[in-house]
């Protein structure tokens, strides 16, 4: 492939890929209401069909990243397609509870193939000088997700049923997957064959991983983000005022996307993904503020998430900045998926448990821990990194 043209056809597929993957998520968030009552004895369990999905991720998030190089950046994305095809359709027949519950850990598998392998087939696709405007999108997934089923998907359930938005779903997934299959090149990708790691290498890997300033940095910041993101997407409008809150659910992911592809792609273009990141947090922190001083206002939560789409696309800018080697990107998206589904997973949980005794302010509280948590975080990596780089210079 020519390093200086980008194939935009290539990654519009992907890009659509990847929100096929944010929409495991997000088709059943936006139902929630409707799953409750087809699930009416499911009690407090029923919150698992959201967050469960993401159990997969975290155990497996890593070990992806060390086997994608392995298996093919291409068969990963394909089979990932397919498998979440086939599962999504399953679940159309909305099976018993517990089996519902186990289709949606399968799916995981499905999620966690789709977000390691995507981000580094679409570095590798574009020039260097586009990857502000490729990479950043794909940090916008869920936003744009999260408001198409919104808007499109709630009424269709509504009116004829939940089954269909799966089996759009499935659909959708099916039909990326052949163009995929022929268009994408075999050994895009060239890594040197390693053996497939043991458990013990497993361990060690995760530990090396973690400790590196510069593969870890983007994981341990998303982590805090993903906490929130499709915690406040979840419990938040039901605290809006009710004359706003339909507006609201509808352009608070939208902001981040807008934002994201904007100001957050003008910015990468000569700021490090990191200070965009830094930026956007304490932009996030000052919104949340606002939040609790006027909890009726109407543009806080919009700035809030607005603020948050430059933590998404600069997050995913970060990997390669920070790892031009391509087995480094596949180990940094392999954290990041791992560390998002356990931010995800933890996320609600940990907002419902703050907000049923404390309320509004249980959400604040929540918001500025994470946001305050992303920042440190991405500040003492950057700190380890200029030591490193020290070292190594003298």
């Amino acid at each position: 492939m020519d390093k200086d043209k980008t194939s935009v056809g290539l990654i519009a597929l992907l890009l659509l890929a990847g929100m096929t993957a944010a929409a495991q998520f997000a088709k059943v968030s936006v139902i929630f209401p409707i799953l409750a009552k087809t699930y009416p004895d499911a009690g407090t369990s029923l919150g698992f069909l959201v967050s469960v999905i993401s159990l997969t991720g975290v155990l497996t998030g890593l070990v992806a990243g060390m086997l994608v190089a392995q298996i093919g950046f291409r068969r990963v994305v394909i089979a990932g397609l397919l498998i979440g095809a086939a599962i999504s359709a399953a679940q159309a027949t909305f099976p018993p509870f517990a089996l519902m519950l186990f289709t949606r850990a399968l799916e995981g598998i499905s999620h966690i193939a789709l977000v390691v392998a995507i981000p580094t087939l679409i570095a590798k696709l574009s020039a260097p000088r586009h990857r502000p405007y490729t990479m950043t999108p794909r940090g916008s997934y869920f936003g744009v997700t999260f408001a198409r089923v919104g808007w499109l998907g709630v009424p269709l359930a509504i009116s004829a049923g939940p089954a269909v938005l799966f089996l759009m779903h499935a659909a959708m997934m099916l039909a990326l997957a052949v163009p995929l299959y022929i268009a994408l090149p075999r050994k895009l990708i060239e890594t040197p064959p390693r053996p497939r790691p043991g458990l013990g290498q497993i361990f060690r890997d995760h530990l090396s991983i973690y400790a590196s300033p510069f593969i870890a940095a983007p994981a341990l910041g998303w982590f805090f983000y993903t906490l929130t993101f499709v915690a406040l997407l979840t419990v938040l409008p039901a605290m809006l005022p009710e004359t706003t809150r339909t507006t609201l659910t509808f352009l608070m992911p939208i902001a981040g996307t807008f934002v994201s592809l904007t100001i957050g792609a003008q910015l990468l273009r000569f700021i490090p993904a990191v200070t965009i990141i830094l930026l956007g947090l304490a932009t996030a922190i000052l919104a949340v503020l606002a939040m609790w001083a006027l909890p009726s206002a109407f543009f806080p939560p919009i700035i809030l998430f607005g603020s948050l789409g430059l933590v998404q696309g600069a997050s995913f800018t970060a990997i390669p900045q920070l790892n031009p080697d391509p087995t480094d990107q596949a180990l940094a998206n392999g954290a990041i998926a791992q560390m998002g589904n356990l931010g995800n997973l933890l996320g609600t949980p940990i907002l419902l448990a703050m907000t049923v005794p404390l309320g509004f302010n249980g959400a604040i509280i929540f918001a500025l821990i994470a946001y305050i948590g992303c920042a440190t975080i991405h500040l003492q990596t950057a700190v380890r990194r200029r030591a490193v780089q020290h070292s190594s210079s003298c």
